[in-house]
């Protein structure tokens, strides 16, 4: 007869060879000058379906449904960006329990597919809340949202909040920000250092809700063991470089003084926003060790895109109301295909957007209207000139004086 000798267990985390384990915490702040906190963030055990920052999920195994970390970052002022944010989490971790948590066989397409759609979702609830309520119209949020399956991110990407991954201590972003300073950096109008000094680097090219149809920039990354995932609002990523968050990631093991360190940080230089942070470290035997062929960065995973939202720029509160931030014509000059909008009053539609004319096109226009012009002068000429004719009598062969004909 044949045993089977059960699989083995770490003795600190309950967890069976080739599992992969989550160490997370994440943290929110309001910052040095806001009067209140618009940011929200969510962590969830997706197998257990425990969101929470309870010590079960604080370490976990990342079972056969995954984990889900998302951070997102409203605007709208007033109550509308904390709304904003608050639904937008809400929403996700609604819509992955109502369709990913119950798919049959969960696989990788399954899963980067719910998590677009719940994005999608809360793109549409949303915008139909903010119709329903006229003090909200325009209300938004960025939504970075990442869900760990198994030995692979899938991050759903709308605004500028971001991802970074650290790798032997070196993090690179793994999102693209859709906001006008990467535009202008990818055009090579701008540098990092200079997009970061930008007095334009709040307008952002998508959000949850301002528009009825948005586009989801859905990526993912491999992860390897000892990689530690660091999401934001750019509440950090504005304040704290890059090679500051790798710093901090090398030197704290302890991710509850790790979150705290880098809120310290944006807080000394200003906190000018709201700060949120969600680090995790990944572990276990289902991770291999990095190898030299492995690369982190921006991966597309190949999955039906459609919407485009127009440019909103973040209103930065100023005391009360809701202050009107007009991004004009600067956008579209530097943004060909963004749309311009005026945020607030959104009540305010947006003006549409001339096509671009070009030099050649405008060109051949000039050529043709000046041949229309000679032909409408020519034409002018010959029918004056049958006019003419037909008015003027002929010269008479009989003189009228003599009144017979000459001898």
């Amino acid at each position: 007869m044949t045993v089977s000798n059960p699989t083995p267990t770490s003795p600190m985390t309950g967890a069976r060879r080739g599992d992969v384990i989550v160490h997370v915490f994440g943290r929110t702040d309001v910052g040095r000058t806001r009067e209140h906190n618009e940011d929200a963030f969510v962590v969830a055990d997706l197998t257990a379906d425990n969101a929470s920052l309870q010590p079960q999920v604080r370490t976990h195994t990342s079972g056969e449904r995954g984990t889900l970390f998302m951070v997102a970052d409203g605007m709208g002022g007033a109550a509308a960006g904390e709304i904003a944010s608050a639904m937008a989490t809400e929403i996700v971790l609604r819509e992955l329990r109502d369709q990913w948590m119950k798919v049959a066989t969960p696989g990788d397409d399954e899963f980067a597919g719910a998590i677009k759609r719940a994005a999608v979702a809360a793109n549409r609830e949303i915008h139909a809340y903010a119709a329903n309520h006229p003090e909200y119209r325009g209300m938004g949020t960025t939504a970075t949202i990442a869900g760990l399956l198994s030995d692979s991110l899938y991050l759903a990407q709308v605004g500028d909040s971001r991802a970074y991954l650290v790798r032997d201590g070196v993090a690179r972003q793994i999102t693209k920000d859709q906001s006008l300073m990467q535009k202008l950096i990818e055009a090579g109008e701008l540098t990092e250092e200079e997009a970061e000094h930008s007095e334009r680097r709040n307008i952002i090219l998508q959000a949850l809700g301002p528009e009825q149809s948005i586009k989801v920039d859905l990526t993912h990354q491999r992860v390897r063991r000892n990689d530690v995932l660091v999401l934001c609002s750019d509440g950090l990523s504005g304040q704290v470089s890059r090679d500051e968050i790798s710093q901090v990631i090398r030197e704290e093991a302890d991710l509850v003084s790790a979150c705290k360190r880098l809120i310290d940080k944006a807080n000394e230089r200003g906190g000018p926003d709201n700060i949120t942070v969600i680090a995790a470290r990944f572990d276990g035997e289902g991770l291999e060790s990095v190898s030299q062929a492995d690369e982190v960065g921006h991966r597309v995973f190949a999955l039906a895109d459609s919407g485009q939202s127009p440019a909103v720029e973040r209103p930065r509160e100023t005391g009360g109301g809701r202050p009107t931030v007009p991004v004009g014509a600067a956008v579209a000059a530097a943004v060909p295909d963004a749309i311009t909008l005026e945020v607030p009053p959104a009540q305010r539609p947006s003006a549409p957007v001339a096509p671009k004319v070009t030099d050649a096109r405008r060109g051949r226009g000039m050529t043709w209207a000046t041949l229309l012009f000679v032909a409408l002068v020519i034409a002018a000429g010959w029918f004056i000139f049958r006019t003419a004719r037909k008015v003027t009598p002929l010269p008479s062969t009989t003189s009228p004086a003599a009144g017979s004909p000459r001898s």
